[in-house]
């Protein structure tokens, strides 16, 4: 067969309609149309709306992952967030509690200081106020040391006194500290007066009782003493100024196999956690000195000699 009589068409099977350039043209130009159509007249408005509703299921099952994503991220944000809010507050909380306990400390510190100023004034005694610094290292004695020394005037024997009564008696003085026993040490004797009956007696320390109590010894088992009675100083050991407050009494055991009544008393003065204390001075430097006798016999035999 001659070649000239071939057809040099492609089979059906290989067509491909108009040129891709054809195509690209034509396509071109529909969408410039129908760009410059809607922007003239929404003729793809319907259109449009209702291809978003038929993808919005699609969409809404594309962004999970990433809503999801994004909620994870806040929520872990918000609850650090939180746990620094709690933190803050916790420690906000913990100085107001630190600034309001100071605060309540401050406050009785100041009621038990202006105590102590007007004891001062009720006492005719010259005095002045001392701090306690800690207390004493031996454990058998009942002592504490205060802030005032020789330097300060503070002399051995001088009383000592808080805002409710009588607290003890300086018994060693250095320049810068004093060493003060309390009412409550087992060697420390106080002349008392019960100021219901006008009885004296003297108030030790007692040992045996680790409360910090004090024990009216020698008083006979008949005499007139009860639960409540008021003790004061007596002034007669020359230390203490009388009319002080002392203790209170709080039980009277009448022993059968004892001629005197055991009878406990409780410290008016804070023996167990003073801090602000009024030294005074020592009653015998308030009283007038003896006057030395005057010998007239003497003179009266030489002027009759003469």
């Amino acid at each position: 067969m001659p070649l000239g009589t071939l057809d040099g068409t492609p089979p059906p099977f290989f067509r491909q309609g108009p040129s891709a350039l054809s195509k690209l043209i034509f396509f071109s130009v529909l969408a410039l149309f129908l760009m410059v159509a809607d922007a003239r007249f929404p003729v793809a408005q319907h259109l449009r709306a209702g291809l978003a509703t038929v993808l919005y299921p699609l969409q809404w099952l594309v962004m999970r992952p990433v809503a999801l994503a994004q909620d994870g991220g806040k929520y872990f944000e918000s609850l650090k967030g939180s746990q620094a809010s709690e933190a803050a507050a916790h420690q906000k909380l913990a100085v107001q509690s630190l600034r309001a306990s100071q605060v309540e400390q401050l406050l009785l510190e100041n009621t038990r200081l202006r105590q102590l100023m007007g004891l001062r004034d009720r006492v005719a005694t010259p005095a002045q106020a001392a701090q306690v610094l800690y207390d004493a290292a031996d454990p058998y004695t009942r002592k504490i040391i205060i802030d005032k020394g020789t330097v300060n005037g503070v002399a051995a024997g001088s009383p000592v006194l808080d805002e409710n009564g009588v607290l003890g008696q300086v018994t060693q003085v250095y320049p810068l500290v004093s060493e003060v026993t309390l009412v409550t040490d087992r060697d420390q004797a106080i002349p008392v007066l019960n100021t219901r009956t006008g009885a004296r007696g003297v108030a030790f320390g007692d040992p045996a009782s680790r409360s910090g109590a004090l024990e009216l010894r020698f008083i006979a088992a008949h005499e007139d003493v009860l639960a409540g009675d008021l003790l004061t100083t007596s002034g007669v050991d020359g230390v203490y100024p009388p009319g002080l407050p002392v203790a209170r009494v709080e039980k009277v055991d009448p022993r059968a196999d004892s001629a005197f009544a055991r009878i406990t008393c409780k410290p008016l003065a804070l023996v167990g956690g003073v801090v602000h204390v009024m030294v005074f001075e020592p009653a015998a430097n308030q009283i007038a000195p003896r006057p030395e006798p005057v010998v007239t016999g003497t003179t009266d035999k030489k002027s009759r000699s003469k």
